[in-house]
């Protein structure tokens, strides 16, 4: 019984130490919240990404489907739409109809008042490529009707465009 009590005070010595850290260390992560510096994500942009979040994919050349890329709006609401232009990069080892298509046609994308989400979808077709050859497709914003930054604020304009990889499987 006294071996419990013991273990039971020293777990809440624990938790008072961990709590007076905490406390004290308080004041000096809010001050470092303040406005003195340039807020970087406060500057409106676009970008892209594959479906998990990334700038680049593997599509294995086994498999038939219909990938969606998206082109994210990160700003201010807006009160008039917006225009996205991006270009298809296509390496020399893929060829349109034969190992993909590119099934959205809109270009330049619009972002309604209220939309911050807008698809780029690529038919893959089971097709073998060849492994000597670049068989990427790249999507690439290329310039939108606000000026806003693209990809992510920063000089790596991070996602500003994604890249797939067709491989044998």
């Amino acid at each position: 019984m006294i071996t419990k009590i013991n273990k039971k005070n020293k777990a809440l010595r624990i938790a008072g130490v961990f709590y007076l850290l905490l406390l004290s260390f308080s004041p000096l992560l809010l001050s470092s919240c303040g406005d003195d510096g340039p807020d970087v994500f406060d500057q409106p942009f676009v970008r892209i990404t594959t479906p998990a979040g990334t700038s680049n994919q593997v599509v294995l050349t086994n498999v038939r489907a219909v990938n969606t890329y998206t082109v994210y709006l990160s700003s201010r609401p807006i009160t008039d739409s917006l225009e996205v232009n991006y270009e298809i990069i296509v390496g020399n080892g893929l060829q349109e109809d034969v190992d993909y298509k590119v099934v959205t046609t809109q270009n330049p994308l619009v972002f309604l008042p209220g939309i911050y989400d807008v698809p780029v979808r690529v038919r893959w077709l089971k097709n073998p490529v060849d492994p000597t050859k670049d068989n990427t497709l790249t999507i690439r914003l290329t310039g939108n009707s606000k000026g806003y930054n693209i990809g992510f604020p920063g000089p790596d304009r991070v996602q500003s465009q994604v890249t797939i990889e067709k491989r044998n499987e």
